[in-house]
């Protein structure tokens, strides 16, 4: 048994909107057997956009039942049967949540008949409920309502659960089990991207690497990393549906491919390389790929440490090599404001006050008075110290040996002076005596904070890799 669902809703975000309209078709496999249908009060207004697309208006709503009120109907037409729509993730992701403000576990097996459609009707220019049905000649009336897209989803599920493929010396039982057998494969498979097969998902690696989503046009759309490269993107697409964009992310994935790398930091380490060569759609972090500004530390003629910040290559009367890297002048002032808060330090050491007096944090007993000499400069270099460490590395020169990407092989990171050179792979044969012959084995990569941060996190944690030394 299978039932046909289709909602309407106030905006496409479950975790904030709400079902204005709900219909249900039931289907036995053979033919539609009965169906419900009922307008829902949201409890809020409903957007003006919206109107425009469903023709559900506040007024319509006004006197209908609340989803509470509706909710054992809707557990009872559903229970025990297959929750099938068209990109069944969106309406399921939002039942369930509804249930889940009433403190109720919805949960049914799933089959989305966008997946199933691709699998049973190859080739077809666009899988969107609208063009399918003028495609294979379904009506569709009452457009983007309920129950006119759930009735045209019941009679497109119907059709396709009917489709006499072509079989060996034209055995009609074999045509009817090789349906059900998709049927019972796309169950299982539902939660799945429509153009991902089951087949593509079981033959990723279990191990550390960097993966690719690519569009239909085979652009990449998103790079991650994970030390089980499998494990991960069945998370990905296992996690409930958050937002339109998120459904449009995961309907867009139309290939997987990756690339190994031995270990988690070369995981991290290559994925945001990646991320900033390629510039993803769907990858928010990371994907800014210039940093000009930089933190720099001097010590004035009265023997304080300075911290300030400005454009690499251009600083003048301060060392030429920031500490750190940052994108641009106002990340910069944010990081310094970040620094001089959590270490108190001084707002004018720091090129965050323009004053020929005390600074602003010294009138309000923040600052312990270093801009006016009264702090001495040893107690409070020693706090710039701690700043500065907490955002550098413990040794200047090293390189980190971890597991490689296959037995009898290593991978190599290098820092040279504070600054990350690149990422390479030697095999247990390479003997080195000095930096330079681990230079020569490396790919070279950008330096910039994210990368940083990164590496002074792995520091800093549990490893099992070998930190060669070049101080």
């Amino acid at each position: 048994m299978y039932a046909i669902v289709d909602i309407e809703t106030t905006g496409g975000q479950p975790h904030q909107d709400k079902i204005t309209e709900i219909a249900i078709f039931i289907h036995d496999g053979e033919k539609v057997v009965d169906k419900y249908h009922t307008l829902i009060n949201p409890e809020r207004p409903i957007p003006f956009f919206i109107t425009q697309l469903t023709g559900i208006k506040d007024d319509m709503v006004q006197d209908a039942p609340k989803f509470y009120e509706v909710a054992k109907d809707i557990v009872e037409f559903t229970e025990g049967k297959v929750f099938v729509a068209h990109n069944v993730r969106f309406d399921y992701s939002f039942i369930k949540k509804e249930f889940a403000d009433l403190g109720f576990t919805f949960q049914r097996k799933t089959l989305c008949t966008v997946r199933l459609s691709r699998s049973l009707m190859p080739g077809l220019p666009s899988y969107s409920l609208g063009k399918l049905c003028q495609s294979i000649d379904i009506p569709l009336s009452q457009r983007h309502r309920a129950i006119g897209d759930a009735e045209a989803t019941a009679i497109l599920f119907d059709r396709l659960i009917k489709i006499n493929r072509p079989v060996v010396d034209g055995n009609m039982n074999m045509a009817a089990e090789h349906t059900t057998q998709v049927l019972k494969q796309e169950i299982k498979t539902s939660l799945l991207p429509p153009a991902i097969t089951k087949e593509k998902v079981d033959a990723l690696p279990m191990v550390p690497g960097v993966y690719y989503f690519h569009n239909e046009q085979g652009e990449v759309i998103y790079v991650g990393k994970s030390i089980n490269i499998r494990k991960r993107i069945i998370q990905h697409f296992n996690i409930d549906y958050k937002s339109r964009k998120s459904l449009n992310f995961k309907n867009s994935i139309a290939d997987i491919t990756y690339e190994l790398l031995g270990n988690e930091l070369a995981a991290l380490l290559y994925e945001s390389a990646e991320i900033k060569r390629l510039k993803p759609q769907y990858n928010r972090q990371q994907r800014r790929s210039v940093f000009n500004t930089g933190i720099f530390s001097y010590t004035d003629s009265d023997g304080y440490k300075r911290l300030t910040f400005g454009t690499i290559d251009k600083a003048e009367n301060i060392s030429m090599t920031p500490i750190i890297a940052l994108s641009n002048h106002y990340k910069a002032k944010g990081f310094l404001f970040h620094k001089v808060a959590k270490y108190n330090l001084c707002q004018k050491l720091c090129d965050l006050y323009k004053t020929n007096g005390a600074c602003f944090d010294y009138q309000v007993h923040q600052c312990s008075g270093a801009c006016i000499g009264k702090e001495s400069p040893e107690e409070y270099n020693r706090r710039v110290d701690e700043a500065i460490d907490s955002f550098t590395y413990e040794h200047n020169s090293f390189v980190i040996l971890g597991k490689g990407r296959e037995p009898g092989e290593r991978s190599v990171v290098v820092v040279e002076h504070g600054t990350y050179l690149g990422l390479g792979f030697v095999d247990d044969t390479f003997s080195a005596s000095s930096l330079g012959d681990f230079k020569g084995a490396i790919q070279r990569y950008n330096d910039n904070k994210d990368v940083q941060q990164i590496i002074r996190n792995h520091m800093r944690g549990k490893h099992k890799d070998k930190v060669l030394i070049f101080d």
